[in-house]
């Protein structure tokens, strides 16, 4: 008889809500950021040194250096 092991690992998601009320989830590949409205296996948590900003007019996220 085998016996398996489970391993659980859990991530922080970084989850922004816009002032239009739509969900976007930020994601990573190396030092590409960017937000999309469904998470995917590589949504990350916000990186140190930066701050979200929203544009005024469309009302998407953005990540800014503080």
């Amino acid at each position: 008889m085998q016996s398996y092991s489970i391993i659980l690992v859990i991530t922080m998601v970084y989850e922004h809500t816009n002032s239009k009320g739509k969900k976007y989830f930020l994601h990573g590949k190396g030092r590409l950021f960017y937000f999309a409205s469904t998470q995917k296996e590589n949504a990350i948590d916000l990186p140190k040194g930066y701050q979200i900003v929203e544009n005024s007019r469309t009302g998407l996220p953005m990540l800014k250096k503080e």
